[in-house]
């Protein structure tokens, strides 16, 4: 099946960014509540991963201008089977 390029434009993609990962026992995010601190295993300057629905494939910047957060995107990436690469 081919699609055009108006059908393409239909295809919604959820974007996510990720900032950090962490890894806590169950019976600590169970005890969370409001003002819980959960430390990340990246720094300020680190970049961030761009998943496209759960995929990655970008690396990025985060930018902040007032209220606003952006991601500034530093490298695109391919994903070939279980693989990613650098374009």
């Amino acid at each position: 099946m081919v699609m055009s390029s108006s059908s393409i434009n239909e295809v919604k993609v959820e974007i996510s960014v990720v900032l950090g990962r962490s890894v806590i026992p169950m019976h600590q995010l169970l005890r969370m509540g409001r003002g819980a601190v959960i430390e990340l295993d990246s720094h300020q300057d680190d970049p961030v991963m761009v998943l496209a629905n759960n995929k990655p494939v970008a690396k990025g910047e985060i930018h902040i201008d007032g209220d606003r957060i952006s991601v500034e995107i530093s490298e695109t990436l391919k994903v070939y089977g279980n693989n990613i690469t650098q374009v």
